[in-house]
């Protein structure tokens, strides 16, 4: 491809309007010569797929939660000025590191992932909330934060990036920094990878219908892991209400049979019943006490191992989705809009042509036709390098 090419733009920009829904068009990268982007080293991932068929991700369940485990747990709150601090306990089992993060942290950490791999699938953050946050908000935070940060670290692009060893291990109070220090200096994936201006030629000639498809079945798989979700979410529910009744129930239980005032003999006929009622219901309170032991840890393991990893995956499906989303609003948009403009040149430079037969008179006219035959080329190899990575983020959700 010859003449000029088109630079990516900034990331920070791209995920906004891909977390707003918003169909504005993306502005059109500058210019960087193809010799530039292949001269460049490639991110060590994707060089260990050219070893193979680079379009296959050679990578099972088992290995990519082997990846790492990361817990985020709330220390607790630290008071500011005005407001209350929720300070967040991030452990990697990979790093074996402990560290302390604020939400601000989590929020660059996303926003230079999608500096860097803004074809990627970057999970989204839970909402921020200035005022209001109550108990029950936190703890929902906490542990979207943990999704977060648990599909980043086992993704198979992010797990091998110097911005996710930085935020898990990084022990300075600076670390909003040197994360932006560790991203700012590279441009984005079509800039590094040297597959870059060779990914249509990895892809099937059908592509663009495998995408349609593949995204109405990832549309279809996310709308029914969203109703087993809140079905689940209501079960775990019922079951931490059960708890609370049962703890109720055995302590009133226990109330009554611990309850030492002497009723007056012609009240009880002279008779031992209500001396054996109350330590029968004592005695029962204890089993009752055992009953809410079992239902917290059933309600405990319905909300960890099926609610959560429920949440897991919906995060990893809306990641996909907002993805899709972002290529059709805006590479698609913007190469159709190119390829108008093109269009509407030719039919210019072809009038001026018949108008005044003269060189100099058509010279400017096709120049810019030519300048924007590049931009189309440029273009085609933005998009498809952009529906290469989305063929290998299918391969993931399907892992």
């Amino acid at each position: 491809v010859h003449g000029k090419y088109i630079e990516p733009i900034p990331a920070v920009d791209k995920w906004l309007k891909r977390k707003n829904n918003k169909s504005e068009d993306l502005p059109m990268p500058q210019a960087v010569e193809p010799q530039a982007i292949v001269q460049r080293a490639p991110a060590p991932s994707r060089m260990q797929m050219l070893q193979g068929n680079p379009l296959l991700l050679f990578h099972g369940l088992q290995q990519l939660l082997a990846r790492d485990t990361v817990q985020v747990e709330l220390i607790p709150e630290k008071k500011g000025l005005f407001l209350m601090h929720v300070v967040y306990e991030v452990s990697s089992q990979r790093f074996k590191s402990s560290m302390y993060r604020w939400y601000s942290n989590f929020v660059v950490f996303q926003e230079m992932l999608l500096h860097k791999f803004p074809y990627q699938m970057v999970p989204a953050l839970p909402p921020k909330r200035m005022l209001g946050a109550d108990r029950e908000f936190i703890k929902a935070r906490r542990r979207a934060l943990k999704c977060f940060v648990n599909l980043v670290a086992r993704h198979p692009i992010f797990s091998e990036d110097v911005v996710l060893k930085l935020f898990l291990s990084f022990s300075g109070l600076d670390v909003q920094n040197k994360l932006k220090e560790s991203a700012q200096c590279f441009g984005d994936e079509f800039m590094n990878c040297k597959l870059a201006t060779r990914a249509k030629d990895f892809l099937p000639a059908d592509i663009q219908a495998q995408f349609a498809i593949s995204r109405e079945l990832i549309w279809n798989i996310y709308n029914s892991f969203h109703k087993l979700w809140d079905r689940a979410k209501r079960i775990a529910l019922r079951a931490i209400n059960k708890v609370a009744d049962l703890l109720i129930f055995g302590r009133e239980l226990s109330a009554i049979g611990s309850d030492m005032t002497l009723s007056p003999s012609w009240a009880t006929l002279n008779s031992s019943t209500q001396g054996s009622l109350k330590q029968a219901l004592k005695g029962l309170s204890v089993e009752f006490m055992l009953l809410t032991d079992k239902a917290a840890q059933q309600g405990k393991q319905e909300e960890n191992d099926v609610v959560e990893k429920l949440n897991l995956f919906l995060d990893l499906l809306q990641s996909y989705k907002d993805l899709c989303e972002w290529h059709e609003k805006g590479m698609l948009h913007k190469h159709q809009q190119a390829l108008h403009k093109y269009s509407l040149m030719k039919r210019q430079m072809m009038s001026a042509t018949v108008q005044n037969h003269e060189p100099e008179s058509v010279e400017q006219p096709e120049s810019h036709v030519v300048e924007q035959e590049n931009v189309i080329q440029t273009m085609e190899l933005w998009n498809y390098f952009s529906l290469y990575c989305l063929h290998q983020e299918r391969q993931l959700i399907h892992v």
